[in-house]
């Protein structure tokens, strides 16, 4: 049924209800700054803080993309939900009468709208049965389990509303539907009670489990998980997926840890509930955990909302099952973290222990100081394919050095790959120096191949040459006449892990480099005349030598362009960065084309993800050199003379 229209007295009371902060602060971390707050925008990739929430206006607004409006408008954009879905969730949680234009319809959208609530009720009332139960005759060796074997205090117990689920089969079946007088189908609705195989009634869930509930953002419970007392099977059993319910974008804790993520800027993610527990039990209340299942993008994207360093770190089990949920988990964020948008860190205990045991035996700060010392994921994973492998048979020094490859290839960062090809060079040569610098080449040339597939002329189509003739001229002769603009040319290049296609242009750079490595304050342009009239007069040189001869000139174009070179450089820069990547694209697709996917699925698939990289970066590049911003027409003198005339320019 389509939702009514809703009565404007209903929208008005939303509006009055509602507090700006307490909702946008569950999407965004943000600190007090005056009488505001501020954060990192949530709707454009935002490098510094320039999104600003008035409490007392109840509005927000992004400096930086203009994005802006009320809360209302806020959940609208970040959810992508209808204006009526928004109000009638804000009027829920703020326990707002709901009124139409409709009064015929009023009682349908109550029904609606009472569903959610009824099973909040439900299992909110649940919760008290179950931590009632705990106290009773029949729930003593839960409670012995927890204050003796998980050593527990009375507090935590309550903090955390544990409980026991009693053996019966129909126990909260009679007191929720015999005595509360609860609809049957609600309840089982709820993920309480499962209907007989045969058809004839309903029996509970859960019985003769330890019963941990687990909370929405609001603090309302929404299921639960039961650890079995005996052995049974499934040792933990969590509530099914329910309207409330959804354990693949649930993480345990949550409610409890993310102020303190918050204030502590980190993200502590565990195993298991008791983990999670006991961690807070001590005073670590940045912990939460997945819900019995692989961590997963979307949940890892819910902690990023607190954090602004966007520090997570991976406490699992280190044993086998819990090294391979590291890896699974790893596997999700990969993405994230080679892009820097999450800094990932792995912490594993010593022998083995999870934190629950570790805690037992060890204090919150001997805890706190193993998470403080935590390897970043790349280190871990690095550490973890040379961990089991005798680098002096060679057939394990070769699949290790071509996994290690295929991790670094994946960074886009220059300078970063180069620090982490010389650590794995060491790692693999166990000390020997001479076998180090060696080894340190190879990994080089591998890791290039590994990340610049298409960079073989194969690959190259007419276009791409007249593209890089004019971007690769544009930067040669930056260089050649500011010298202001040389760090900026090298950094770049640097970043994008650019260099000189064509084989004069590479010829020019490299005598650049060889001069500046042995003179300082160096006129280029006349020295570099100097240079080429000593060359050989063989043929290839004189072609080299009138292939560069114009950057040394300057014509009304070239002028032009040193006069805005800031902007020259970015454009050259993504032309140059987009033939690379046209290339390589063309260079997977043949691959993909190649491959049999009945076969080689996973083959198949690795190429298919690498042609969709390299689309997305190009669509990117298309969109940077759409945009000329403020801050590049400022370079260029005439502008602001320009700007002014027309009125353009900016306070």
């Amino acid at each position: 049924m389509d939702i009514p229209r809703l009565h404007p007295d209903t929208v008005e009371a939303v509006k009055q209800r509602v507090d700006i902060v307490d909702v946008i602060s569950e999407h965004v971390v943000l600190r007090k700054r005056g009488k505001d707050f501020t954060g990192l925008c949530p709707f454009h990739d935002d490098k510094s803080p320039s999104f600003s929430v008035s409490p007392g206006k109840q509005f927000y607004y992004c400096f930086s993309c203009g994005a802006g409006g009320n809360a209302i408008k806020f959940l609208m954009e970040i959810g992508k939900q209808s204006f009526a879905d928004v109000v009638l969730e804000l009027a829920r949680r703020y326990q707002v009468p709901v009124k139409t234009l409709e009064p015929a319809q009023r009682q349908e959208l109550q029904r609606q709208l009472s569903l959610r609530e009824q099973l909040y009720e439900v299992l909110a009332l649940t919760a008290k049965f179950y931590e009632h139960a705990l106290h009773q005759t029949d729930g003593h060796a839960a409670l012995t389990y927890l204050t003796e074997q998980r050593q527990l205090n009375q507090e935590t117990i309550q903090q955390f509303q544990l409980g026991y689920a009693p053996a019966g089969w129909q126990t909260l079946y009679g007191y929720l539907i015999e005595q509360k007088r609860f609809p049957v189908e609600l309840v089982e609705q709820a993920g309480l009670i499962v209907p007989r195989s045969e058809g004839r009634g309903y029996y509970d869930r859960f019985r003769d489990r330890l019963m941990i509930p687990i909370h929405d953002l609001q603090g309302r419970v929404i299921g639960f998980g039961g650890r079995a007392l005996g052995n049974e099977q499934p040792k933990y059993l969590n509530s099914p997926e329910t309207e409330l319910f959804d354990k693949g974008k649930t993480l345990f804790a949550l409610d409890k840890a993310r102020a303190a993520i918050a204030k502590l800027d980190r993200a502590v993610v565990v195993e298991g509930y008791f983990d999670v527990i006991a961690l807070h039990a001590v005073g670590i209340t940045n912990a939460v955990a997945a819900l019995g299942t692989a961590l997963s993008a979307v949940q890892v994207r819910q902690l990023l909302r607190y954090t602004e360093s966007k520090q997570i770190v991976f406490n699992f089990d280190a044993d086998a099952a819990g090294t391979k949920a590291t890896e699974r988990a790893i596997g999700e964020v990969a993405d994230l973290a080679y892009q820097g948008e999450v800094q990932l860190r792995i912490l594993n205990l010593p022998q083995g222990k999870d934190p629950d045991e570790f805690l037992k035996t060890h204090t919150a700060a001997e805890y706190q100081t193993l998470l403080d010392q935590a390897p970043l994921w790349l280190d871990w994973q690095i550490l973890q394919l040379l961990a089991e492998a005798d680098l002096n048979q060679a057939d394990q020094f070769q699949q290790s050095s071509q996994a290690i490859v295929k991790l670094l290839g994946n960074l886009p960062n220059a300078t970063l790959r180069t620090h982490y090809i010389h650590r794995c060079a060491e790692l693999l040569s166990q000390g020997d120096a001479r076998l180090t610098l060696r080894i340190e080449e190879d990994l080089r040339t591998q890791v290039r191949g590994q990340r610049w597939h298409g960079r073989s002329q194969k690959w190259q189509r007419p276009g791409d040459r007249t593209l890089l003739e004019e971007s690769e001229a544009q930067l040669l002769r930056l260089y050649l006449h500011l010298p202001d603009y040389r760090a900026l040319i090298k950094a770049s290049l640097e970043e994008r892990d650019l260099d000189f296609s064509l084989s004069h242009h590479r010829t020019l750079w490299q005598q650049i480099l060889n001069l500046e490595q042995t003179e300082t304050a160096v006129d280029l342009v006349s020295r570099l005349q100097d240079y080429d009239a000593e060359l050989t007069e063989s043929t290839a040189a004189q072609h080299q030598l009138a292939a560069v001869q114009p950057l040394f000139q300057l014509d009304e174009k070239s002028q032009r362009d040193l006069l805005r070179a800031p902007l020259v450089v970015r454009t050259a820069i993504a032309s140059m960065e987009r033939v690379m990547c046209e290339k390589r694209r063309r260079h997977f697709l043949d691959l993909w084309k190649q491959t049999d996917d009945n076969l080689t699925s996973d083959l198949a698939q690795y190429y298919q993800q690498q042609i969709y990289a390299e689309t997305q970066r190009i669509e990117e590049l298309d969109r940077q050199q759409r945009q000329v911003t403020f801050e590049d027409l400022a370079q260029i003198p005439w502008i602001g003379e320009f700007q002014e005339a027309l009125g353009l320019s900016q306070p």
